[in-house]
């Protein structure tokens, strides 16, 4: 149930965080030449992150035209692979939520349910393991790549020391932390869900089903051996007759209570006892 619940939740928001995204940085150029100085350099940041793409203006500082620049990178593969993850992630959370209530029936019916749903748990459950350390991983490089330190950098009026380059503005990275966080989020819950999906696949029940055949099995070899033993002590008493000095020593176990060898042997007992004894004295 818990499933059902939070998975489309915890889907939209990695996905919405980190494919909505939109951001701005803003740098200053003070050239000696206050008339060439730009103080306000904005430059926009968005999803997928193909810095490479992204140009902006920068004066130089020497009379000439601004010079185009261009952030480094691109980071595009990770953020694009977490998104599509995350939206193939919802729909089939849609989808499971649907056949979970509607249609319960087929769902069940042959185990292919069941089997199918423990696949594909699976492979979300890793799928968003990969993706999540990927975009943690580029989420991480494009914060160095967007940071107006190293932005200045590549503007060359700010190698010269007469110019003053300085940093107004970072770009907010805070959904893009969030992303990643959901992204993690995404993973513990289907990771943990495997266990019960697997509880509804025919694997489990045949499982469950050996060790009490295994049981049964070992309890029946038990009463047989037991059975065997009673009837081989029963076939054993009535030859147990063995003369001693006169006595005969009859076993009465297994005997039924009006047999006759055993009136017979017990008459022979108390007549032969005392005459052998009066014999020997």
């Amino acid at each position: 149930m818990c499933m059902v619940i939070f998975a489309p939740l915890f889907a939209i928001f990695a996905f919405a965080t980190c494919g909505g995204y939109s951001g701005e940085l803003r740098v200053s150029v003070d050239c000696a030449n206050k008339t060439q100085s730009d103080l306000s350099i904005d430059i926009a940041i968005a999803y997928p992150f193909r810095l490479h793409q992204v140009n902006f203006e920068a004066p130089t500082c020497d009379g000439k035209r601004p010079e185009s620049i261009s952030l480094s990178g691109d980071f595009s593969s990770p953020a694009e692979f977490f998104v599509t993850i995350a939206v193939f992630a919802f729909l089939y959370s849609l989808a499971a939520t649907v056949v979970y209530i509607f249609f319960q029936n087929k769902y069940r019916e042959n185990n292919r349910g069941p089997l199918i749903d423990f696949i594909v748990t699976v492979v979300f459950s890793f799928m968003w393991l990969v993706s999540s350390s990927a975009w943690a991983k580029a989420l991480s490089d494009v914060k160095v790549a967007t940071d107006p330190d190293e932005v200045l950098l590549l503007i060359s009026a700010c190698k010269q020391r007469a110019n003053k380059c300085m940093s107004l503005r970072s770009p907010v990275m805070s959904s893009l932390n969030t992303s990643v966080v959901f992204g993690f989020l995404n993973f513990i819950l289907w990771a943990g869900n495997i266990w019960f999906v697997f509880k509804e696949t025919g694997w489990h029940a045949s499982g469950q089903r050996y060790p009490a055949e295994t049981m049964e099995k070992q309890a029946t070899g038990c009463n047989q051996s037991l059975n065997q033993g009673a009837y081989n002590q029963e076939s054993y008493a009535p030859g147990y007759n063995q003369p001693q000095g006169g006595f005969v020593q009859q076993s009465n176990f297994g005997q039924p209570a009006g047999f006759a060898p055993q009136n017979y042997n017990q008459a022979r007992y108390n007549q032969t006892g005392p005459t052998a004894f009066s014999n020997q004295m």
